[in-house]
């Protein structure tokens, strides 16, 4: 094959985030928490690939399941109803919150944050949605504003902008200079319900919010700052939408991230844990009385693939497999992680925070004697030395993930990670960060 042709072969397929600067990894193979390049190369898959495949590469109850279905009808339109959709549909009202009782399904999460959105302006005729700066919500023109990650807004937002978001700040200690749990709720759940005042409660439909940020930064908010915000949109008549795409199905330590807060949403968008991502499948569960105005008024909205019977398959199995001991071993997964980054944290000073919950974890980076970050994307232009550390541990076979901002990397391994795997990648991210750093 000639120069030409190796450049023409490469440029057939155009993948997502792309940087013409950078060559992305071509994996071939994978089984359980390790996945290979066409070079043969050998990988510890810690970022899970997309933070979505929580239950490995190799597991075969799944693959089985979708081989099965395939074998009986592999498409069933989505205005038509199907046995393994209802039957998904009923395993998700058994293990989403106690609130929460049909599934309006979709594709990826960015359109079930899509589908959510305009189920809320519809039900309580209101156009205004509140999210979080440094939020991440999809990749669409409608998730684009909702997003509160300028590097992800700005892009899409480049030659035309979409209405009816507005947003607040996080419960993190930099917004809102304290590092005291108790106070930090409270001041940050005072700040939520100035900009609920402002923009008026009768304009806004809805908060979306992740109840554990993800890529974003893996922070948890402060004990007390759910209830806060549960009580201001049931004060202000506004719905709560948990967005779980990443936090669902047990990557946070329980089915989904709200219910480690002891919240009940009035929704929540669901996707890639959903089917492990054996299969593009996302949905909206929504509260029995949204899902009677649905039934109402009807809907008049719906996607080619939205509920695509294999999805449905592979998510049928992938709940099975999580209820048989892979969420209730999270703990200690969370106990495994936790101790080894607060062991790479002591040997690092630039290591200026870890934090995380479950599976979900980031390591966040400054300097330290000014504790500000080396490299902030949304107002420098020079190199990255956090990208570095994860280049570096690209070379020592382990992947981890970029956060957004780029001063942080996150920890996501696949929920059936061993002991032995995590101190594999924890010594892999330590020796990285001395090769960039020292």
């Amino acid at each position: 094959m000639s120069q030409q042709d190796s450049e023409d072969t490469e440029a057939v397929s155009i993948h997502h985030w792309y940087d013409p600067d950078s060559k992305p990894l071509s994996i071939t193979d994978g089984n359980g928490v390790t996945v290979w390049d066409e070079d043969g190369d050998e990988y510890l898959d810690f970022c899970s690939q997309l933070y979505c495949t929580n239950l490995g590469h190799s597991n075969q109850a799944v693959i089985t399941a979708m081989e099965e279905q395939a074998g009986k009808i592999p498409y069933v339109s989505s205005a038509k109803r199907t046995p393994i959709r209802d039957r998904l549909a009923e395993k998700l009202a058994r293990i989403t919150p106690d609130s929460l009782s049909h599934t309006f399904f979709s594709v990826s999460g960015s359109e079930a944050n899509e589908i959510a959105v305009q189920i809320a302006r519809e039900y309580q005729d209101a156009p205004t949605v509140l999210t979080r700066w440094r939020s991440y919500h999809g990749g669409t023109y409608g998730t684009g504003a909702l997003t509160g990650d300028p590097e992800t807004r700005a892009t899409i937002e480049r030659h035309a902008a979409t209405s009816g978001a507005a947003k607040f700040l996080p419960p993190i200690p930099k917004a809102f200079d304290t590092s005291n749990p108790e106070e930090l709720a409270r001041r940050a759940g005072e700040h939520l319900e100035f900009v609920i005042r402002n923009e008026g409660p009768d304009s806004i439909a809805a908060i979306l919010t992740e109840p554990i940020a993800g890529t974003s930064g893996a922070f948890p908010a402060p004990p007390g700052y759910f209830d806060h915000v549960r009580d201001l949109c049931d004060e202000y008549d506004i719905l709560l939408i948990a967005d779980e795409v990443i936090t669902g199905f047990g990557r946070c330590g329980d089915w989904f991230g709200v219910q480690t807060e002891g919240i009940e949403p009035d929704m929540i968008t669901l996707a890639k844990g959903v089917t492990s991502a054996y299969s593009p499948l996302a949905g909206v569960s929504v509260s029995p009385d949204i899902a009677s105005f649905v039934r109402t008024d009807g809907f008049d909205i719906g996607q080619t693939f939205g509920g695509h019977p294999m999805g449905c398959a592979a998510g049928c199995a992938a709940i099975d497999e999580y209820a048989d001991g892979v969420i209730d071993g999270v703990s200690d997964l969370e106990e495994g992680l936790s101790s080894r980054l607060q062991q790479v944290t002591s040997n690092h000073e630039v290591v200026h925070d870890v934090r995380g919950r479950g599976g979900l974890w980031a390591v966040e980076f400054a300097d330290p004697e000014t504790e500000t970050s080396f490299h902030d994307p949304r107002v420098d232009d020079d190199a990255n030395p956090v990208g570095a550390v994860l280049h570096e541990c690209r070379n020592r076979g382990v992947l981890l993930g970029g956060g957004r901002p780029g001063f942080q990397i996150i920890v996501s391994p696949p929920l059936i990670a061993t002991q032995s795997e995590i101190d594999r990648a924890m010594n892999a991210l330590d020796d990285s960060i001395t090769a960039v750093f020292d």
